[in-house]
């Protein structure tokens, strides 16, 4: 029978929206297959990775009659990308079989019984559903999710937290020697919850997200959080253990204030980084009243000065960083202007947006 028919562009998109999370290598074969199951005109396609799993529907023509199978995911993938966007593809099942045809192309590919597909648990006790635009959440896992840890010991620390209160929703991720915080406004009042999602999670979210003015909506569990968006659903599990006491991180009480552009700041420090030692990136701010100077120097007696001219009172201060750091922070902010709030040379820099209350980045000195 013919379980699906549809032009080739339909279908690569339908099977890339799930396609993300799937593992190349297994110890489950199975979990390399994206799970089909026809009902009618529907085709549900199922992936996972046994802590995540995410679900889309598509309406596709096919033989009346209900059907389902698994399949390898990136197999179908690859062999789809190689044809014409507008060619029509179908695919039919004969015996542990399914046949992908497309022009004069046939390609006869293994399947897996869906009975022994592993689906995830979903948690018996969601909280309330609650939901902001699309765009909203991509803007800021994008302003947080660049200070995650990667493979850290504090495994919490390999992740995003979301914290929901009241009508707000933050966003707080930080590896130990950076942290950024972003938030925005809820339409509804929600009691507090705090989750932190996998790194792995975070990524998938960000890739799927779209600047559509859609909601997201999203409700958690104890141990699992489900987002739903664009006839998707995503369920995935949460990372156990406490996260660190972020609003103790953020300085509150820097009287140096440095405002200037974004752009010139990025550009300063992309340059001074090409002069910086391979493994420690560190560079020097020096600031005094009307300048900012960005300077590196390396263990070939190579150096970099760059000089800025700012609109500054405060201080003097000379401070070192991990460039990598703050050129993270500054490329992933939308805003021409930023803030750099000092203490002294030993306080974390807090990088802020003016007149907005919703960003924050706070960077630890290094030794240099």
């Amino acid at each position: 029978m013919i379980v699906l028919k549809a032009t080739q562009s339909k279908v690569l998109a339908v099977l890339q929206s799930v396609a993300g999370i799937v593992e190349r290598k297994h110890t489950l074969p199975i979990l390399a297959n994206v799970m089909l199951r026809k009902t009618g005109s529907t085709v549900q396609l199922t992936t996972s990775d046994l802590e995540i799993q995410i679900r889309t529907s598509a309406e596709l023509d096919g033989d009346a009659g209900d059907f389902s199978t698994t399949v390898g995911a990136r197999k179908l993938i690859d062999i789809l990308r190689t044809m014409p966007a507008d060619q029509t593809v179908s695919l039919e099942s004969s015996q542990n079989k399914l046949i992908l045809k497309g022009g004069k192309s046939k390609f006869t590919l293994q399947t897996l019984p869906a009975e022994d597909f592993p689906l995830v648990q979903e948690a018996a006790n969601f909280g309330p559903v609650f939901s902001v635009p699309q765009k909203t959440l991509k803007a800021l896992l994008g302003q947080v999710s660049f200070a995650m840890a990667v493979h850290d010991i504090r495994y919490y620390l390999n992740g995003i937290l979301f914290v929901a209160e009241g009508n707000q929703l933050s966003l707080v991720s930080t590896d130990g020697h950076r942290l950024a915080f972003a938030s925005a406004a809820l339409d509804v009042e929600v009691p507090k919850q705090e989750v932190i999602l996998p790194r792995k999670t975070v990524l998938e979210m960000q890739r799927l997200l779209s600047d559509a003015e859609g909601a997201i909506e999203m409700q958690f569990a104890n141990n699992q959080a489900k987002f739903s968006f664009d006839g998707m659903e995503f369920v995935t599990k949460l990372v156990e253990g406490k996260f660190p006491d972020y609003n103790r991180v953020i300085p509150k009480n820097h009287q140096n204030h440095i405002t200037l552009g974004r752009q010139a700041f990025l550009s300063s420090l992309q340059r001074t980084a090409i002069l910086t030692s391979d493994k420690f990136k560190g560079v020097r701010l020096n600031v005094e009243p009307g300048s900012l100077r960005v300077a590196s120097n390396n263990a070939e007696q190579e150096e970099a000065v760059d000089e800025l001219d700012v609109d500054y009172g405060g201080d003097s201060i000379e401070i070192g960083f991990n460039v990598t750091y703050l050129i993270d922070a500054l490329a992933n902010m939308q805003q021409d202007m930023v803030t750099i709030s000092l203490g002294d040379s030993n306080s974390s820099a807090l990088l802020t947006i003016p007149e907005n209350e919703n960003f924050k980045y706070v960077v630890m000195p290094m030794r240099i």
